[in-house]
């Protein structure tokens, strides 16, 4: 009977850890996926906004690298995301250090308004760290009353330090409607 309780201890407290442990698990995994999108790239994650020189057309040529690397864009929609979404250039040959601009268009065909957010990602995951936006409409959300259409800016580098071997880098943004997510937290707020 002793030896039964002593077990009956030992597995007890042994799965007392295991659920303090996963508790505690659970709270990291929210820093530990930022650390690993940060680190990968994954999500889109960047180094945040990338503050540039007002003088930027007049960059020396020391700034800016003579290779060439193909930007392409990519646009979808999350599922009942009625949206037009597209870029205006699917791509650009870019050099590295260079400030560069394109637009994306949205539409919004729906009979009424919608606020949306777009949530970036880019691949290779590895160049990432390398893409610095100084201007994106993906910082901000979008509102748009049923019938309204923009060109949404994008203002970007890729560092100079990019690794040769990246010829290719694509920006791709999936657009999401968060408008009763919005309307949610109005109504809690009010």
């Amino acid at each position: 009977m002793q030896i039964e309780t002593q077990t009956s201890k030992r597995t007890t407290l042994k799965l007392l850890c295991v659920v303090c442990g996963m508790f505690g698990f659970g709270f990291a995994l929210v820093p530990l996926y930022d650390a690993l999108c940060d680190l990968t790239g994954l999500n889109g994650k960047t180094k945040g906004q990338y503050v540039v020189d007002e003088q930027v057309d007049e960059q020396s040529e020391t700034d800016v690298s003579s290779r060439r690397v193909k930007m392409q864009f990519l646009a979808s929609n999350n599922a009942d995301m009625p949206w037009v979404f597209r870029p205006v250039s699917r791509s650009l040959s870019v050099n590295p250090g260079k400030l560069n601009a394109t637009e994306f268009f949205v539409h919004n065909p729906a009979g009424r308004t919608i606020i949306a957010q777009a949530v970036p990602s880019v691949t290779p995951f590895r160049a990432a760290r390398y893409l610095h936006k100084t201007e994106c409409f993906c910082f901000d959300q979008q509102k748009l009353v049923g019938g309204e259409s923009m060109d949404m800016p994008l203002r970007f580098i890729i560092d100079k330090d990019l690794p040769e071997d990246i010829k290719t880098i694509t920006l791709s943004y999936t657009l999401f409607d968060i408008t009763e997510q919005i309307s949610g937290e109005l109504a809690v707020t009010n």
